[in-house]
């Protein structure tokens, strides 16, 4: 068995002290999933960031264009 990946440091800190903005206090208070949902948020295509169908139109529905 392998040994785990080590974390991407330099990939989290680029993403949120350069990329996102956040102050020092700000990065080294989230979580890590917050951290995640935020690197997410910048990289439109990943896989599981699109809307379906079905979610597009209940959004629609719940939101029309006036």
């Amino acid at each position: 068995m392998s040994a785990p990946a080590a974390f991407p440091w330099e990939e989290a800190m680029a993403y949120g002290l350069g990329r996102l903005g956040w102050e020092p206090e700000s990065f080294w208070a989230a979580t890590p999933r917050e951290l995640a949902a935020a690197m997410r948020a910048w990289r439109p295509g990943a896989p599981g960031d699109a809307t379906g169908r079905v979610a597009f139109e209940a959004l629609m529905a719940a939101f029309p264009d006036t």
